[in-house]
C-alpha cells in the first residue's frame, strides 16, 4: 500500500518577499508596531484568566506568535494567546498543573504539525458551523463568568473550573465585595466599548473632532484603559488587586530556556487535554486564517502549511514557559486594518512585545486586575455570535439541537465532550436526512412505460442506498401484488451504494427467489455497478439479470415469458 504523499514544509514568507518592497516594508512595521500595542493587555489578560502568570501570556504571544508568522501558511494572520484556550488551559492547570499544561501543549504542537505534514488540513472544513458556534459561544459564557470574580474584586484564593462549582463559589464569597475594583472595571468595560474603532473616515472638509475622532481610532482602546487604569491606582492608591500584589510584577526579561520533565505516565494522563488543544488550536487558526482571505487581495492560505507553523510554535513555546497559542481573529483584524501585506508584520508584532518586556515591564505593577477583567469582558462578548441565537427560529430541529447541544455541553461539561456529542448528533441527523431522500417508488403514471407484461413489477430506486436507508428495500417483498413473477428495478436515479445496502439488495433477491420471482437490474449507473462486481454480486446474479435500460429489461422480461 502506498504511503500518503506528506505535504513540504514551504511557509508563505519565502513566497512573500519576492519583489518586497520598501513601501510594504513600511506598511509591515506599522502594522507589526499597532498590533503589538494591541496585543499587551490581551497577552496578560488572557494569561491570568487562564490560571497562570501574565508574563507567560507575553512570552507566548512574542515566541509563539513570531513562529506562526513566520512559518505559517496565511500572509497576515497574527497568532498568540486565544480567548478560546482560557476556559481549557485554566481546567488543565487546576486538574493537573502548570508542568503538565506545558508538556500537554508540547504534544498538541506534535499532533498539529502532523496534521499539516499528512495533508489533513482540509478536514477542519467538514466541522459543521453549528458545532463552531455553540462551543464560540459556550466557551465565552464561561469567559465572562471567570471574570466576575476581579471584576467585583472578590477574595478567592482559587476559583474552580467548574461551571456550577464556579457559581457556588463566587455566591459564596459575595460578601467580600470590593466597589473600587467593580467601578475600574466598568469604567474600562465601557471606554473600551465606546472607543472610536473605525478606520476608515472622510479627508476632506472634516473639523477637529473628525480629526480627533480618527487620530484617537489609531490608539486602541485596550491600551487606554490600561493606561489610564493604571495612572488612577496608582496615584489615588486605590485598594484593589494589581498585578504586582498577586504576581509579584511582570520580569525585565525573558525566561531560559527550559523543557518541562516529560514522562510516558504523565503522557497517558494527558491524552484528551492534548487532544482538545490540537483540536480547538486547529479550528482556531484555520477559521482566522478563512476570515484574514476575505479581507486581502492576496493567495489564499495553505491550511497545512499553517497547521505545521502552528504545531512548530506550540512545541517550542512551552520550552520558555509559554502556553497554547492559535491564530487569533481581532489581531489579525487589527493587523489588516492596519495596512499589513505579508507575515514581517506578524513578526515585527513579536518584536514590539520584545521590546516593550525588554524596556517598561515594570510599570505592569500598577496594573488593577478588575481592568484586565473589564477587558476581558468585552473579548467575550465580541467572541460570542450571540444573534444566532435569535435566528435559531428560522433553522431545522437537527439545527438547533446540535447548536443548542454543544453550547450547554460546553458550559456545563467541556468542550471535548460538547464537540463529541455535537459531531454524533451531526452524524445521526445527517444519516436521518440522507435516508429520507432514499425511495422505492413505482413509476409515475407520466413516466410508466407502456406494454409491460403481466406478473412484472417495476421500481425506481432514488437516491443513495446506504445502511441508514436499508429497511425501505428490506420492506419491498411485502409490498409487491400476488401474481409478481418478474421484479424490475430502475437503478438510473440511485447515484450511489454502500455495502450494507449491497447485502440488502442480495438479502432481497434471495427473499424473491423464495418466492419464484425473478429480479432484473436496468440502468445500473458506475458506482453500484463496480460495487456489484468487486463483491461478486453481479457474477452471482449473472448478466442476465442486468438491463442497460429498463425497455431492455421489460424485453427480456417479456422473451422470457414474464
Amino acid at each position: 500500500m502506498a504511503l500518503p504523499q506528506l505535504h513540504p514544509f514551504r511557509p508563505r514568507l519565502l513566497d512573500a518577499v519576492r519583489g518586497y518592497s520598501g513601501t510594504q516594508l513600511r506598511a509591515d512595521i506599522a502594522a507589526g508596531l499597532t498590533v503589538g500595542v494591541v496585543a499587551l493587555p490581551l497577552a496578560m489578560a488572557f494569561a491570568i484568566a487562564s490560571g497562570v502568570k501574565p508574563e507567560q501570556g507575553i512570552v507566548t504571544a512574542i515566541v509563539a506568535g513570531f513562529l506562526i508568522s513566520a512559518l505559517g501558511g496565511s500572509q497576515v494572520q497574527i497568532g498568540g494567546p486565544a480567548g478560546a484556550f482560557i476556559v481549557i488551559v485554566y481546567g488543565i492547570v487546576q486538574r493537573y498543573g502548570l508542568t503538565n499544561l506545558l508538556i500537554a501543549t508540547a504534544l498538541s504542537g506534535v499532533l498539529l504539525f502532523a496534521m499539516g505534514l499528512l495533508r489533513l488540513g482540509a478536514l477542519v472544513r467538514y466541522i459543521p458551523v453549528t458545532i463552531i458556534i455553540g462551543f464560540t459561544n459556550g466557551i465565552a459564557v464561561l469567559i465572562g463568568l471567570s471574570q466576575l470574580k476581579d471584576l467585583f474584586g472578590l477574595k478567592i484564593a482559587k476559583l474552580p473550573a467548574d461551571f456550577f462549582t464556579q457559581i457556588g463559589v463566587l455566591l459564596e464569597h459575595a460578601s467580600t465585595f470590593n466597589p473600587y475594583a467593580l467601578a475600574i472595571g466598568l469604567a474600562c468595560l465601557a471606554l473600551v466599548v465606546v472607543w472610536p474603532k473605525s478606520y476608515t473616515m472622510p479627508l476632506d472638509n472634516i473639523g477637529w473632532r473628525h480629526r480627533a475622532y480618527r487620530l484617537a481610532a489609531h490608539v486602541p482602546g485596550t491600551i487606554v484603559v490600561l493606561v489610564l487604569a493604571t495612572l488612577a491606582t496608582a496615584v489615588l492608591h486605590l485598594p484593589v488587586e494589581t498585578i504586582g500584589s498577586k504576581f509579584g510584577g511582570i520580569p525585565q526579561s525573558l525566561p531560559d530556556l527550559q523543557l518541562p520533565p516529560f514522562s510516558w505516565e504523565s503522557a497517558k494522563q494527558l491524552v484528551f487535554p492534548t487532544l482538545t488543544l490540537a483540536m480547538l488550536g486547529a479550528i482556531e487558526s484555520l477559521l482566522c486564517a478563512r476570515v484574514a482571505d476575505n479581507l486581502i487581495d492576496a493567495p489564499r492560505h495553505d491550511p497545512n502549511q499553517e497547521l505545521m507553523a502552528q504545531g512548530v510554535a506550540n512545541m517550542v513555546a512551552p520550552a520558555f514557559g509559554g502556553i497554547p497559542a492559535t491564530g487569533t481573529i481581532a489581531r489579525t483584524v487589527t493587523n489588516v486594518r492596519s495596512g499589513a501585506t505579508s507575515p514581517v508584520a506578524g513578526m515585527v508584532h513579536s518584536a514590539t512585545l520584545l521590546v516593550v518586556v525588554l524596556a517598561a515591564a515594570p510599570l505592569a505593577a500598577n496594573v488593577p486586575l478588575a481592568a484586565l477583567a473589564g477587558i476581558l469582558l468585552f473579548v467575550s462578548w465580541n467572541m460570542g455570535e450571540w444573534r444566532e441565537f435569535a435566528r435559531l427560529r428560522h433553522f431545522s430541529v437537527p439545527y438547533r439541537t446540535i447548536m443548542l447541544g454543544t453550547f450547554f455541553l460546553t458550559v456545563v461539561f467541556d468542550l471535548t465532550v460538547a464537540v463529541e456529542v455535537g459531531l454524533m448528533l451531526a452524524c445521526v441527523f445527517f444519516i436521518y436526512r440522507m435516508s429520507t431522500l432514499f425511495r422505492v417508488e413505482p413509476p409515475a403514471a407520466a413516466d410508466a412505460p407502456a406494454g409491460v407484461p403481466a406478473g412484472v413489477e417495476i421500481r425506481e430506486l432514488f437516491g443513495a442506498l446506504f445502511f441508514g436507508a436499508v429497511g425501505k428495500l428490506e420492506a419491498l417483498p411485502a409490498q409487491l401484488p400476488e401474481g409478481t413473477r418478474t421484479l424490475v428495478l430502475d437503478l438510473h436515479r440511485l447515484i450511489s451504494m454502500d455495502t450494507s445496502g449491497l447485502e440488502a439488495l442480495e438479502q432481497l433477491r434471495r427473499v424473491l427467489a423464495k418466492r419464484g420471482i425473478t429480479l432484473r437490474l436496468a440502468a445500473v449507473n458506475e458506482q453500484p455497478r463496480s460495487l456489484m462486481e468487486r463483491a461478486g454480486f453481479a457474477a452471482h446474479v449473472g448478466e442476465a439479470a442486468f438491463s442497460g435500460t429498463l425497455a431492455e429489461a421489460l424485453s427480456a422480461s417479456r422473451a422470457a415469458g414474464s
